[in-house]
């Protein structure tokens, strides 16, 4: 199967080519057609499968059989849960539609940074937004924004819009769309939670999940070592200096530890920079920026960086803390074995994580054999019934950023 054959016309087909895509992924393949023909679909795929392209090209392609007319009228609205994300989808636009006629002007607009630039860059309009739920409707508000010719709806990762808490702004920027559009929506899963948000939005959708297809499993080597707590980041250093890794990314359960760690790895001569939310985004982007082009070694990150973050060939994952929702396990090694290459994801096991651990596993049917390296074998004992330490199985309660917005939303409703 070609790009050709789903339907993508020249133009984007040597952007495609230059892009490194040969041939299209298995989501590529199950999405794009549908998508050319107008109808709503509802996807579930794997990470690093190449699902960006499976909206990106098709909306492209649609696109350029329009006449884009001035001022800009937005046509396709892309929803995304967080602000790399939104970067990252706006690059992947900026790479495809470099050889059509009609470039269509898109627009990036996120949270923590200033609004203003974002307001004169809609100046003139937009044929493409890409946003963040929040910044979106602030720019509403502002009358810089209209949803009103929106044709095109894409809701990418809708499982983690809803983990964050998007419900509420999700149900306000539906509210603004015309009646008849196209929904596309892209989630990790396909539980009761991604299906209350998605039923009432979609009209009879293509359910498509690929996320068995055999071509779009990465092959990820996933190691578990056992290790004391006050040990783990000598073994990283360890790790770093035995195994000939361009660029680790390495997941912490929290803002502090990922300054502590990556004060420490530089402090033993390893080029490292932390990655988290309390940053602002010129930082946060700058940091990624000098991943990316292997300009640092190791990135120490929350789970900020567990979705969205693309990066191609790194080789290598470490968990140096256990991710508190066995779900987001998944998403953290994903980082690595991208668009069919292969990674290592290394998760550190103190005696407090096992039984942590073993829940995961357990999830997502998957028994990881126990290594321990000579010189750090562990000298502390698993307990019987431990209770999650932080960074554990992330509980039913609500989250401050939860409560913060519900508490947002009935003021706008009192």
């Amino acid at each position: 199967m070609s790009f050709q054959a789903l339907g993508i016309s020249e133009p984007l087909l040597r952007s495609v080519a230059e892009h490194g895509y040969r041939e299209p992924t298995g989501v590529q393949i199950a999405v794009i057609p549908d998508v050319l023909r107008a109808r709503d679909v509802w996807v579930r795929a794997n990470t690093g499968t190449g699902k960006t392209a499976a909206f990106v090209l098709p909306i492209l392609e649609m696109l350029s059989h329009r006449e884009l007319v001035i001022p800009r009228r937005v046509q396709a609205l892309i929803v995304v849960p967080t602000r790399e994300l939104a970067k990252q989808t706006a690059d992947s636009i900026a790479a495809f539609r470099r050889y059509l006629r009609q470039r269509p002007k898109t627009v990036v607009v996120l949270g923590g940074v200033s609004i203003n630039p974002q307001m004169m860059a809609l100046r003139g309009g937009a044929d493409i937004v890409v946003a963040t739920p929040g910044r979106l409707l602030d720019l509403v508000d502002k009358n810089a924004l209209s949803l009103a010719t929106v044709s095109q709806l894409v809701l990418d990762e809708a499982d983690r819009l809803l983990e964050l808490g998007f419900a509420d702004e999700l149900g306000r920027i539906v509210a603004l769309l015309p009646k008849v559009h196209q929904t596309l929506l892209f989630s990790a899963t396909f539980g009761s939670g991604v299906a209350r948000v998605a039923e009432p939005l979609l009209r009879a959708p293509v359910r498509i999940d690929v996320t068995g297809t055999p071509t779009d499993v990465p092959a990820i080597n996933q190691r578990a070592i056992e290790v004391d707590t006050a040990r783990r980041t000598q073994l990283l250093r360890h790790l770093l200096e035995k195994n000939d890794w361009e660029r680790v990314l390495v997941f912490v359960a929290t803002t502090h530890a990922t300054e502590h760690v990556a004060a420490k790895l530089q402090g033993a001569g390893v080029n490292a920079i932390a990655l988290h939310g309390g940053l602002s985004q010129g930082a946060r982007t700058r940091a990624l920026d000098l991943f990316r082009t292997a300009n640092v070694h190791v990135l120490v990150a929350t789970d900020l960086a567990a979705r969205g973050l693309d990066i191609t060939g790194l080789p290598a994952v470490v968990n140096y803390d256990l991710p508190r929702s066995p779900n987001d396990y998944a998403h953290r090694i994903g980082r690595t074995g991208r668009a069919g290459e292969s990674g290592v994801a290394i998760s550190f096991l103190t005696a407090e994580m096992q039984a942590h651990f073993a829940e995961i596993e357990r999830r997502h049917q998957h028994y990881i054999v126990r290594e321990r390296v000579a010189g750090f074998e562990p000298t502390a004992t698993p307990l019987v019934s431990p209770r999650p330490a932080a960074g554990g199985v992330k509980g039913r309660r609500k989250s401050k950023k939860d409560k913060l917005r519900e508490a947002a939303a009935r003021a706008r409703n009192d």
